[in-house]
């Protein structure tokens, strides 16, 4: 990432996230953005930066729960030639990469006691010993802390030191989850189905049905945007229609993986019987008047309305039309 990029949100709650983000990227200190996975807590602590002083500076990210103890402390601040077996020249690490600009940590819940102090040192006095070294090093780096946890509480156990959250915490973006953004699911949803058509090579989004629709606004997703896209691009791909509004949202990629694997053992106990066929039939027409039956019935039951009746059959309105047409059937009502 190396720019600033276009973030999508409308919803009044994003809204203010994001002046939130507006009215503290200047302010050269030390901060905290909190989310739940998948919220986009890194394109915020991005943007933290881009719209800083130090935009033009280097922007360094770092996972701390991507690595051991050993290799973050390594990494963060770099080793001399020697330091430990294999170290067989200096390394320099991502604070000093980071000189000018902002690093990011990722994870930072997870960073060992041993490189809370150091990273404590950083916060307090803007320096740093390389590993296996003994030279001070200055550097001029803002911290942007990253994390799902809450790190109030894991000061309060012991799990995270409370003086270096006191250091890191002027102030602490929020980025709220989905579920408290309804008024962005459905414009994210159509982004990344736009996104999702143009990469398999498709003319046209044809739109979400009531039915998708319905899914889309009522689903908690735990998973935030990463879970919105991904349900997104995974319904689009296996839709058999590609010119019709997308049927509905694939939410469980597990769903029917597990629902076969539970039925396994009845189907070894019950196997299915398969009629016999004594004489040659019409396949089509048989299957043609199936269609019409069940039609015919969905139609009964919700006295001729053609949207009830196309989900009683879990079609949308359109492809319930065609079926009608196919079959020369004129509803009334």
């Amino acid at each position: 990432m190396d720019s600033l990029q276009p973030i999508l949100g409308e919803d009044p709650v994003f809204l203010a996230a994001l002046e939130h983000v507006s009215r503290l990227a200047p302010i050269d200190r030390p901060c905290l953005v909190i989310g739940e996975r998948g919220s986009g807590k890194e394109l915020i602590a991005a943007r933290l930066h881009y719209l800083s002083r130090r935009w033009g500076g280097p922007l360094v990210k770092v996972n701390c729960a991507a690595l051991s103890e050993t290799l973050l402390d390594t990494e963060l601040f770099g080793h001399e030639a020697g330091a430990f077996t294999g170290a067989t020249k200096r390394h320099i690490g991502r604070f000093e990469r980071a000189h000018g600009g902002t690093i990011i940590l990722d994870e930072i819940a997870t960073a060992s006691p041993v490189v809370q102090e150091k990273l404590l040192r950083v916060v307090e006095y803007g320096e740093i010993e390389r590993v296996g070294g003994s030279d001070t090093i200055d550097v001029d780096t803002r911290i942007i802390g990253v994390t799902n946890e809450n790190l109030r509480d894991l000061a309060k156990t012991g799990k995270f030191r409370a003086d270096l959250l006191d250091r890191l915490a002027f102030d602490v973006i929020a980025v709220p989850p989905l579920r408290q953004r309804s008024d962005d699911i459905l414009l994210l949803a159509e982004q990344f189905a736009l996104d999702m058509t143009k990469r398999l090579g498709r003319t046209v989004f044809a739109g979400f049905s009531a039915h998708a629709t319905h899914q889309l606004l009522h689903h908690d997703w735990p998973g935030n945007i990463r879970e919105l896209r991904n349900a997104v691009e995974r319904s689009i791909y296996l839709a058999d229609d590609e010119d019709a509004p997308l049927a509905t949202i694939k939410l469980d990629p597990f769903e029917d993986i597990w629902s076969e694997t539970a039925r396994a053992p009845e189907k070894q106990v019950s196997p299915p019987v398969t009629p016999s066929i004594h004489e040659a039939i019409d396949f089509k027409s048989q299957v043609a008047d199936f269609e019409i039956r069940l039609l015919e019935q969905a139609l009964a039951q919700t006295a001729n309305n053609q949207t009830e009746a196309a989900k009683l059959l879990n079609l949308n309105y359109h492809q319930f039309r065609r079926l009608l047409e196919k079959h020369g059937l004129s509803p009334r009502g």
